[in-house]
């Protein structure tokens, strides 16, 4: 059994939002978050501030309790952490929205408006993203719990539309129509959870961050802000993709079936080419 701790970044008035899922081996959760804990720990020492919950916006900017804590050594803690996550042997995914894309194809499509906001939009994609890469595996290997944020607007909309999804979306990750095995690597309903308790929910934040910060220097939409960050971003981004599943599950390049086809649509084009 796996579970997949997420969450998002650029839900505010950014042009861009991505949501990565952080998927966990249920018997080897227990070290990682131990090791989590510990980090906890020793930035609280660092600081002498007790961290509870680690916001990255304000860690990677030096803001709040890392005011004075040198840029240099904070992005040593970035490669540090990535490191650390890509020998736990987990894995992430990955999706995101292109919220220009997202209003113009909201315009003309009604499939698309049935998936309610692109929150919900990009959360389903994470489940069928799941589903796909799991439904193959023996027992219930590839069974999977999804956490997200508590702080989520849209809980009520999504839970309305995992228990009712429109019909076509099974094709994402199924050719025959088995309605037995729809979403059945799913585990009961999708939970909420706060993230200062949920650790694991702020790794998910810590990889959606740089990601997203990817996105928008790709894209044109940022400008950096100190010598060598667009190289720090592409290397930290290259180094959390050796840990994702693999693109085919998320964004593949031809033979799109209809949902998969809409996804692709709405995402930013350089997240397409990752994984």
């Amino acid at each position: 059994m796996k579970f997949c701790y997420l969450d998002e970044s650029g839900t505010d008035e950014r042009p861009f939002a991505v949501l990565v899922g952080v998927l966990v081996d249920s018997k080897r959760m227990h070290c990682t978050k131990d090791d989590w804990n510990n980090l906890m720990d020793t930035l609280s020492k660092l600081t002498d501030k007790t961290i509870k919950e680690f916001h990255t916006g304000e860690f990677y900017r030096g803001n709040g309790p890392w005011r004075g804590i040198d840029g240099n050594l904070r992005a040593d803690i970035i490669t540090a952490i990535i490191r650390w996550f890509n020998e736990r042997k987990h894995k992430i995914s990955f999706c995101g929205i292109d919220k220009n894309k997202y209003k113009e194809e909201c315009e003309r499509n009604e499939k698309l408006k049935q998936l309610k906001t692109y929150w919900c939009t990009m959360a389903l994609h994470q489940i069928l993203s799941i589903q796909k890469r799991n439904k193959n595996k023996k027992k219930n290997k590839g069974n999977t719990v999804f956490i997200f944020d508590k702080k989520v607007m849209e809980k009520t909309d999504f839970l309305e539309l995992i228990e009712n999804p429109p019909e076509w979306i099974h094709k994402y990750y199924q050719e025959k129509k088995d309605k037995d095995s729809y979403l059945d690597q799913l585990i009961d309903v999708p939970y909420f959870g706060d993230s200062e308790y949920v650790k694991m929910i702020q790794l998910a934040d810590f990889f959606a961050y740089f990601i997203r910060m990817y996105v928008e220097l790709k894209e044109g939409y940022y400008e950096e802000k100190y010598e060598e960050e667009t190289g720090n971003i592409k290397k930290w981004v290259n180094m959390i993709m050796k840990s994702s599943i693999k693109r085919s599950k998320i964004y593949l390049h031809k033979g799109r079936d209809v949902c998969s086809e809409l996804l692709y649509k709405i995402a930013p084009k350089s997240l397409t080419e990752l994984g």
